[in-house]
């Protein structure tokens, strides 16, 4: 990817406080969604809406996750909103969910333009307030991805209606406001005192965010609004760990400073990208996108694959998760070219879900008692490896060979190492 410039401030993180808070963060940080959706062609919203209700069986708990994890269900302009609790990304726990979820919904319902699917990126209960320089990155790095983060979670159905309207998730406030020159406090102040855009509309709503008097973060609660409505439970759950990957790159990127938009010229043009992608000018509840060209369509996948590069080493850290394969597909293909295409929201889930491969295949009845061996420290006190592989291989009736295959598997799916003192393989994860 482009070398990001980055402007130096004072309060650069250390290395170790880096590594601390991104730790933290990752351990704490839970992410729930707003799934809005329209009601099925000739069902009225008062029959539908107590049935839902039932089948869902909302909490109205923040702290009890309850059957699917919803909090509520409730009546919205555009139809139905289901609000699922947030709760610290797993992939597998999320996939399952978000799918259980979309199977009691009844079929022929709608993600039409005035529906969203906004996603709340929040930490409860941390004992200390979050410094600022984090949630100044996360803003910037919102800000210079822009119309990329617009194009991948587009979802309209026709090439001229790729998004949604602009009203529902502006960027004209964003655009304007640097931390270069507001701390992120003021940056909330101004977002709030607007006239052109209400507080909560806009493409990163930081109207639940406090500040102690410092200026840190005591409430760190965000939420990412751009996304258009999606009707795809992969995609949903790929989208939860884009913006938990961005989180954590913001942590990264505070030990140097805060990064910036970009030089003038290539930022008015990612400005220019944005109007294109997202206005008031299309019928209904769309933007007018009939200016975004196939030339336009390949620059955005460029900025879209830049984001990725930069957010990689991140998703190294999800394990068993093929969040990232499923994101490079919609960077390059979004939901909105695919509905564009004639495609229906179940062959786009087919889609995406082929792309979401196992990372590892099916473990067999002696990959678990290989993997027993190991966890349970079985086979100790060995001098070298080539010693405990030979016991470990009569042990399970194993070939040498077959047992390297195994081992080699297992290596990759949680790393193995050899430890000298016990004498026996470790895993490392």
């Amino acid at each position: 990817m482009k070398e990001p410039i980055l402007f130096r401030r004072d309060d650069c993180l250390t290395y170790n406080q880096a590594l601390y808070w991104k730790d933290l963060l990752y351990r704490t940080v839970k992410i729930g969604t707003e799934v809005e959706f329209a009601m099925p062609k000739g069902v009225r919203k008062e029959d539908f809406l107590p049935a839902l209700v039932l089948a869902l069986q909302p909490s109205q708990d923040l702290s009890n996750l309850g059957c699917y994890g919803v909090l509520d269900v409730i009546s919205e302009h555009c139809g139905i909103e289901v609000q699922v609790i947030g709760r610290q990304p797993y992939y597998s726990a999320l996939i399952e969910q978000y799918r259980r979820i979309f199977a009691l919904l009844p079929e022929g319902i709608r993600a039409r333009p005035t529906c969203g699917l906004h996603y709340h990126v929040l930490t409860i209960g941390l004992s200390e307030p979050v410094p600022e320089i984090i949630l100044a990155n996360v803003w910037n790095l919102t800000r210079r991805y822009a119309p990329y983060l617009r194009f991948l979670t587009s979802a309209g159905d026709s090439m001229t209606a790729l998004c949604r309207r602009r009203n529902y998730t502006s960027h004209l406030e964003m655009v304007r406001h640097t931390p270069g020159v507001y701390s992120m406090r003021e940056i909330q102040q101004l977002l709030r005192e607007s006239r052109r855009v209400p507080e909560h509309q806009n493409f990163l709503n930081l109207e639940h965010v406090r500040f102690n008097e410092q200026g840190a973060i005591t409430d760190f609660h965000l939420e990412f609004r751009f996304p258009d409505a999606d009707l795809s439970p992969t995609a949903i759950v790929a989208k939860t760990f884009l913006f938990l990957a961005m989180i954590l790159k913001a942590v990264e990127m505070s030990q140097y400073g805060v990064i910036h938009v970009g030089r003038i010229r290539e930022w008015r043009r990612k400005v220019e990208l944005l109007d294109m992608l997202s206005n008031n000018d299309g019928p209904l509840a769309t933007s007018d996108t009939g200016r975004v060209t196939p030339k336009v369509i390949e620059e955005l996948r460029v900025g879209c694959r830049e984001l990725l590069e930069l957010l990689k080493p991140v998703f190294a850290r999800f394990e068993h998760n093929p969040s990232f394969e499923v994101l490079s597909l919609l960077a390059e293909t979004p939901i909105s070219l695919l509905r564009a295409s004639g495609r229906d929201w179940s062959q786009i889930e087919e889609i995406l879900a082929e792309r979401a491969v196992a990372v590892v295949d099916e473990l067999d009845k002696t990959d678990r008692a290989l993997m027993r061996r190991i966890e349970l420290a079985e086979l100790t006190g060995y001098p070298a490896p080539e010693a405990w592989k030979w016991d470990a291989a009569r042990d399970l009736y194993l070939t040498p060979q077959e047992l390297e295959k195994r081992l080699k598997r297992l290596d990759a799916w949680r790393g193995l190492a050899w430890d000298a003192e016990l004498g026996t393989m470790v895993f490392r994860k």
